[in-house]
């Protein structure tokens, strides 16, 4: 043993050096979380992970049924629906939930709601020689006693439209037999407008172009005709159909 050093300096540490290596110690000591952010974190996972999703709603799906006259009715169908019922439509009007015609049929074994009216016309290319017409006289042209030059344009008679026509004009008589059919509005209001000589029926909501009215026919309902007394859903939809 060396006299005079203490252990310390005998092995290469001063009595300076050990306060400074004890600070430095001290200044490095390890930062733990805080236990409130522990907590936190967890409670956060627990809620997360016992939460249930919320689940989703299967839609209702409802068959509808319309007329060709009737189609315009059918855009009120679509925005009374919400997001939990999707609009199917059908071509055969037994299977439908709901169905939409113009004017009433002749046998009703369903319940009807009234949900607007509409007015059948008889119409004229603006340029026609047919002018206004008396219900005799419609009687006649369409029963193929008038102007031979006039070409008369009707429906297939199951349609609603033609139904209306025959029981307020012809009254029983048969239509002419050299009479054109045309298959839906659609196709008589673009007959209407492009040919001259051109005479058919239209519903007002289907009027359109530069033609002419020459004979109201009639002014009908439009039904929304349901299986049974409407309930949820349909019932809905029906009563949202007659506040449009």
């Amino acid at each position: 043993m060396v006299k005079g050093v203490s252990l310390r300096e005998a092995n290469g540490v001063s009595d300076e050096a050990i306060p400074n290596t004890q600070s430095r110690l001290l200044r490095a000591e390890v930062r733990c979380p805080r236990n409130d952010i522990i907590i936190f974190l967890l409670s956060s996972f627990l809620l997360f992970s016992c939460s249930t999703s919320t689940p989703q709603i299967t839609p209702q799906i409802v068959t509808v049924y319309s007329t060709s006259a009737a189609q315009p009715w059918l855009s009120d169908l679509y925005a009374c629906t919400s997001s939990a019922t999707v609009i199917s439509r059908v071509d055969d009007s037994s299977s439908a939930e709901i169905v939409l015609r113009v004017g009433e049929p002749n046998i009703l074994a369903s319940t009807a709601y009234q949900i607007d009216t509409e007015e059948i016309l008889i119409v004229t290319h603006r340029q026609s020689p047919v002018q206004n017409l008396t219900l005799e006289e419609a009687r006649a042209l369409f029963a193929g006693q008038g102007d031979t030059a006039v070409q008369v344009w009707v429906y297939a008679s199951e349609e609603d439209v033609q139904g209306v026509f025959n029981q307020f004009v012809m009254e029983g008589r048969a239509v002419t037999s050299t009479a054109r059919l045309a298959v839906n509005p659609q196709q008589m209001s673009d007959t209407l407008v492009n040919e001259s000589y051109a005479i058919g029926i239209l519903p007002r909501h289907w009027k359109a172009g530069d033609v002419r009215e020459v004979f109201l026919v009639a002014t009908v309902p439009v039904l929304a005709i349901t299986q049974s007394e409407p309930e949820g859903v349909i019932k809905e939809l029906v009563a949202c159909l007659q506040s449009k």
